[in-house]
């Protein structure tokens, strides 16, 4: 009688592992374009609660947006970039804002 908890007739097979390179996901810049009517304020509380910056840093991205016309609030793969512009979008649309944001690859 065989011996259930024998491990002889088990065979492993191994294969050579190639090495992949992981290619890190292409990134994309979300922009804040200056517009006369959406305030300061507002700019500087969308870059503190939908990008998570300190309020030194969104007070310095506020002020470039204004100065310049446009500024970049964040770099992030597609998905999230996406997702930021359109809460952006959204929280403009709901306090009457028509703060334009976009993103391009980077």
């Amino acid at each position: 009688m065989a011996n259930p908890s024998r491990d002889d007739d088990v065979s492993v097979v191994t294969r050579t592992r190639t090495d992949k390179k992981v290619q890190q996901p292409p990134m994309f810049r979300v922009l804040l374009h200056n517009d006369d009517y959406t305030t300061r304020e507002f700019v500087v509380w969308v870059l503190q609660t939908v990008f998570n910056r300190a309020e030194v840093e969104a007070v310095q991205i506020m002020l470039h947006v204004h100065h310049n016309g446009v500024g970049v609030a964040g770099v992030y793969p597609f998905d999230v970039a996406e997702a930021k512009v359109r809460k952006t979008s959204e929280l403009a649309e709901q306090n009457e804002f028509p703060l334009l944001t976009t993103m391009e690859p980077e």
